[in-house]
C-alpha cells in the first residue's frame, strides 16, 4: 500500500457520508483507499481509518488518535482526526511517516490479568487505546479518554524521592514496573506498569500498560452463602477471560473493524457479542451474590457526589438507550448533591436502575434520572414511562431471582436483590413506586 510523494502530503481530507462511504478524498487518501481495494462511492477501505470514523460517528464528537497502517514492505504512521458534519463526518490524516514495523521482541510483554484494565499512549502520553469491560467497572467511559492525556484518565502520584516514575521511563526509555495513581474518576488506588514502545529508529513511540487496584479484596466467608465462594471463585476465573475474549472478537467483526464481512455474519457476531455480555453479566451477579449474603459483609463509606454518580451511569447506558429509541434526561452537569458511599458501588446500583428503565421503555420514551436531598438523606430517583408494576409485585422484585415478568428477554433476577442489599450495606435503601400502565419510580436513598 505504497502511496507516492508522502513528503509532500502534510495534511490529507476526505469526507465520508453516514454509512462511511467515501465522498470525496484529497489524492493522498484516495490512493491510499484504492490500493486497499476501495472507490470512491464505496465505504472506506483501510480499516483503521474507518474504524476511527465509525467511532466519532457514533459518538457525535471529534475523535482523534495515531493509527498505523501496514504495508508490505513499511507501515505508516498516521494521526487521524475525524470530526462530523452534517449528515457525515469529515477525516483529516497528518503524519505519513513511513516506519518498519517492530520485531516481535521488542513489542510490549505485559501481560494483562482478568481485572486489570489496559491502557496505551503515543508519544506524546495521549492516551490511544483503554480497556472499555475493565474501565466500565472503573466506572470510565474508555472512548471519552481516547485522544486525552493519561493524566486525564490517572492523578499520579510522586515516589518517596519526589519522582515521576513514569517520567523516568520515558526519559530513560526502560520498562515503568511501578507508578502509584488514583483513578482520577472515583479516587480508586491504582499501580500502573508499562513497556515503552519504540519505532524502527529506536525513538520513544508511546507506552503500553496495565493498571491494577492497588489493594485486592479478600475478605474471609464468615458463614455459608446460599451460593458459595469456591464455586463462583471458580465459575470467575473459568469464564471471565474466555467471555471477554468471545466478546472483543464477535465485536470486532461486528463493527468490521478489519473490513468488510458478509451482512450475515455482521449479525451473528451481534447475537455472539450480546449473549456473551449476558453470560459475564450473570458471571458478575453470582460474585456479587456470594458477597452481600455474608454474614459479615460491610461497605466503606466516603463522601461522594451522587448527582455525578448519576451522571455517569446515564453516560454509560446513552449508546444502549439510542438504539433503543429511548431518551435519559440525566441531571444537569452543576448540579451537586453530597451523599455518603461507595462510589464504585453506588455507580453498579444506578446502572442497574437506569439499564432496567431502558429495557422497559417504550420507543420514544423518556427516562428520567433526578437526584435531591431530602432532610438527612440524597435521593436519586430514576423514573420511565413502561407498562409499571403491579402492588403485588413491589416487593417480590427485590427478591432473589425474581423478575416482574419471567418470560421477558434480558436479566436475570439477581441485580435489583443486590443493588438493594447493596444500598443497605450503606445505610440507605432502594424503593419502588408504580402504577400499571404508568411506569415505575424506583428510588435510591443514602445518608446525605
Amino acid at each position: 500500500m505504497r502511496v507516492d510523494g508522502l513528503p509532500d502530503v502534510p495534511v490529507s481530507h476526505a469526507t465520508l457520508d453516514c454509512d462511511g462511504r467515501l465522498i470525496a478524498a484529497d489524492p493522498a487518501l484516495m490512493a491510499l483507499n484504492d490500493q486497499a481495494g476501495g472507490a470512491l462511492g464505496d465505504r472506506l477501505a483501510v480499516p483503521q481509518l474507518a474504524t476511527v470514523a465509525r467511532l466519532a460517528s457514533r459518538l457525535g464528537i471529534l475523535v482523534s488518535r495515531s493509527v498505523r497502517v501496514a504495508d508490505q514492505d513499511a507501515d505508516l504512521d498516521l494521526w487521524v482526526r475525524v470530526q462530523p458534519e452534517g449528515q457525515g463526518v469529515r477525516m483529516a490524516v497528518s503524519g505519513w511517516r513511513e516506519v518498519r514495523p517492530q520485531p516481535l521482541a521488542a513489542r510490549s510483554t505485559i501481560v494483562l490479568d482478568d481485572e486489570d484494565m489496559g491502557w496505551e499512549t503515543d508519544a506524546g502520553l495521549r492516551l490511544t487505546f483503554v480497556s472499555i469491560d475493565a474501565a466500565r467497572r472503573f466506572g470510565v467511559d474508555a472512548l471519552s479518554m481516547l485522544g486525552q492525556p493519561v493524566t486525564a484518565l490517572f492523578t499520579l502520584d510522586a515516589a518517596g524521592d519526589g519522582a515521576l516514575p513514569i517520567l523516568e521511563a520515558v526519559a530513560r526509555r526502560k520498562p515503568m514496573r511501578e507508578q502509584r495513581a488514583r483513578l482520577r474518576h472515583g479516587d480508586v488506588r491504582m499501580v500502573l506498569t508499562a513497556d515503552v514502545k519504540q519505532d524502527a529508529a529506536g525513538e520513544f513511540a508511546g507506552l503500553t500498560g496495565a493498571a491494577r487496584a492497588a489493594e485486592a479484596e479478600a475478605e474471609p466467608v464468615a458463614a455459608a452463602p446460599a451460593v458459595s465462594a469456591s464455586f463462583t471463585q471458580g465459575l470467575d476465573k473459568a469464564l471471565r477471560s474466555p467471555l471477554a475474549k468471545i466478546i472483543a472478537h464477535a465485536d470486532t467483526i461486528h463493527a468490521e473493524a478489519e473490513g468488510p464481512v458478509q451482512r450475515d455474519y455482521v449479525d451473528y457476531a451481534s447475537d455472539i457479542a450480546n449473549a456473551g455480555r449476558h453470560l459475564l453479566g450473570l458471571v458478575d451477579d453470582l460474585v456479587d451474590l456470594q458477597a452481600v449474603e455474608r454474614s459479615d459483609f460491610t461497605l466503606q463509606t466516603e463522601p461522594i457526589d451522587l448527582a455525578d454518580v448519576a451522571r455517569r451511569a446515564s453516560g454509560l447506558l446513552s449508546v444502549r438507550a439510542g438504539n433503543a429509541g429511548v431518551a435519559i434526561a440525566r441531571p444537569l452537569p452543576d448540579l451537586r448533591v453530597p451523599a455518603a458511599g461507595d462510589f464504585g458501588r453506588a455507580l453498579q446500583i444506578m446502572v442497574n436502575l437506569i439499564g432496567n428503565a431502558v429495557r422497559y421503555s417504550p420507543e420514544g420514551g423518556v427516562v428520567s434520572v433526578t437526584v435531591t436531598r431530602t432532610g438527612s438523606m440524597a435521593e436519586a430517583v430514576v423514573a420511565d414511562q413502561g407498562k409499571g408494576i403491579a402492588p403485588q409485585d413491589q416487593e417480590r422484585i427485590f427478591e432473589k431471582f425474581e423478575r416482574v415478568d419471567p418470560s421477558e428477554v434480558g436479566g436475570n433476577g439477581l441485580g435489583l436483590y443486590i443493588a438493594r442489599r447493596l444500598a443497605r450495606a450503606m445505610g440507605g435503601d432502594l424503593t419502588v413506586e408504580s402504577t400499571p400502565g404508568d411506569g415505575a419510580r424506583f428510588t435510591l436513598t443514602l445518608p446525605a
